[in-house]
């Protein structure tokens, strides 16, 4: 039987706009992969001619749900174009918020957005409560919330939609798929944690906000530093953010990495048989500083998994191309010269992707000429090679529990255990960068803003703000001339891993991560879904909404009294 084309479009649980189509041979084993993202990105456009000032208010509009990290990214791009040096207070707030956002962001992403890829929702109306209880026992002594009369209480509620018909974002799932390997006990538990990560999730929302001033889209950064002077002096503010912390805290203990545990198990082969596994090429840039020498994330580049060769990362071998992308600019740029002028080839008449030619908005960002994943997984794998003091321990201790190797994390669950952990590691240390801040109020140093005089600063200058973000790596590059922004590119974590591919042919981490990967039933793709999905995409950061004409694409009228 000739090979055949399936199309997923869109894929859902994700941030944007995001279509997959694959090529399975007559085993159903996929041949050929193309990610497409599918609406066009126009913010460097807009930010063309501005002062660069302003450019934090613009640039964090990329997207709605990581809002706090591009607009650090496009201030310290200008800080850094400028020359000006930050308070140390400064950082520690910007750090806590961007540390906040990644615990946030990885419970949410699975739970939320990925674990229905495993979980089974309808077998878990056949769990038996009592049995289910001793289940999450057996990944954690005082497991989060798992007595039999809650899990009884969370089977109704789950019943009790599926009567009324109100199964809601759980009506279109592949449920009953073969592919599903928890019990109907170990769905249950995974619902009932599903649940109360929605509670998590908004009391993190306010967490952020205690110093961002609001989330999304918060306004707490200036060029210099941070205007939330009146929140770090607060001792009931900062309790009020460690509070919710430790409660968050409890909750990956107790509940996030025993579920990631319970699916490392129920899913082993998957992972063994490499399931998801991409070219092995993993960046990252470090950072986030505390103490007198400690570092929470180590930098580095890692070639075809050779863990023991770590090459130093350098931003200027960081190249955009665009010969598969819908651009007009073929070529291989450095993001200080980049353009984004769009060439939009369509589609072909049926309606599918012109894979041999342009197929997606996303551009092809490339280190050294290659495709790099970026993400937690590529930070903890970095920090376990090089012995990193507040990575490894973690690394380890999840290693010995589950019997995975370093090159298991390489894989569609491997990324998700990767994430897990690294909450961990977010969430403990989060608590040294409080320390330093309440120890310098303490010694009365309350400096959050460096002074500058905009006018006397150099009218032409250019600057990068790089870090790492709970996708993976987020660069702004900013070029100033006569005080004005003269060009603007931002490499985000999903430009890097949802990529086309390049004019040589090479694949980008989605579509290198599909090949290979059987479909038990190619009408039903879950696992297609569960590769992508295991990357965290955010399409909306790595495209966005604009009609290439600069046309309104719609209009939307919200009735202000209803509830949500």
């Amino acid at each position: 039987m000739a090979s055949r084309k399936i199309v997923i479009d869109p894929i859902t649980r994700i941030e944007g706009h995001l279509r997959i189509e694959v090529e399975v041979d007559e085993n159903n084993v996929v041949t050929e992969a193309w990610a497409s993202g599918q609406l066009f990105r126009g913010i460097e456009m807009i930010l063309k001619g501005r002062d660069p000032r302003d450019v934090g208010l613009i640039a964090q509009r990329i997207c709605g749900v990581c809002t706090n990290v591009h607009y650090r990214a496009s201030i310290s791009a200008v800080e850094d174009a400028y020359n000006i040096a930050l308070p140390k207070n400064a950082e520690i707030i910007r750090d806590l918020v961007t540390l906040a956002l990644f615990v946030q962001d990885h419970i949410v992403h699975y739970y939320h957005l990925h674990s229905l890829d495993y979980v089974d929702v309808v077998s878990a109306l056949e769990a038996n409560p009592e049995k289910a209880s001793q289940v999450a026992k057996a990944y954690h002594e005082h497991p989060y919330l798992s007595s039999a009369e809650h899990l009884k209480s969370v089977q109704e509620k789950l019943d009790s939609f599926v009567k009324a018909g109100r199964l809601g974002l759980f009506a279109n799932g592949y449920w009953g798929h073969s592919s599903y390997k928890f019990t109907p006990e170990e769905n249950l538990v995974h619902m009932s944690h599903y649940l109360e990560a929605l509670n998590i999730q908004r009391e993190m929302s306010k967490a952020i906000a205690i110093f961002a001033g609001k989330t999304p889209h918060p306004q707490n950064l200036v060029v210099g530093g941070v205007t939330s002077v009146a929140d770090m002096l607060n001792p009931q503010r900062l309790n009020d953010f460690m509070f919710i912390l430790k409660e968050t805290r409890d909750f990956i203990e107790r509940a996030y990495i025993p579920d990631i545990k319970m699916a490392v198990k129920a899913y082993k082969h998957e992972i063994k048989s490499g399931f998801g596994r991409g070219s092995g090429n993993f960046m990252a840039v470090g950072g986030y500083s505390f103490g007198k020498s400690e570092q929470l994330f180590e930098g580095g580049v890692i070639y075809a998994h050779d863990f023991k060769t770590i090459d130093d990362f350098d931003e200027a071998y960081i190249t955009e191309e665009a010969s598969r992308s819908w651009y007009e600019q073929d070529a291989p740029l450095s993001p200080y010269d980049g353009e984004t002028t769009p060439f939009y080839t369509d589609l072909n008449d049926d309606g599918s992707l012109k894979t041999e030619g342009k197929y997606s908005w996303v551009k092809a960002p490339r280190y050294k000429g290659r495709p790099m994943e970026v993400g937690p997984v590529a930070r903890m794998i970095m920090g376990y090679s090089k012995g990193s003091k507040t990575i490894k321990p973690y690394m380890q201790n999840f290693m010995d529990a589950t019997g995975l190797e370093l090159v298991d994390f390489s894989t569609t669950l491997g990324r998700n255990a990767a994430r897990a952990v690294e909450s961990q590691v977010c969430c403990d240390h989060i608590f040294d960068f409080c320390s330093e801040l309440i120890e310098n109020i303490k010694y009365y140093d309350e400096e959050t803003w460096t002074k500058y005089v905009f006018e006397a600063l150099p009218s032409e200058s250019k600057g990068h703000g790089i870090f790492e973000v709970p996708r993976g790596v987020l660069s702004h590059f900013v070029c100033i001339e006569d005080a004005k922004i003269s060009n603007y590119q931002a490499v985000v974590p999903t430009t890097w891993n949802a990529s086309p591919k390049d004019a040589s042919g090479i694949r980008g981490p989605y579509e290198e991560s599909l090949i290979g990967i059987t479909l038990a039933d190619p009408s039903n793709p879950l696992e297609v879904l569960r590769v992508v999905h295991s990357f965290d995409p955010c399409l909306a950061c790595a495209v966005h909404v604009m009609d290439i004409k600069g046309n309104d694409i719609g209009q939307y009228k919200i009735n202000a009294s209803c509830t949500i």
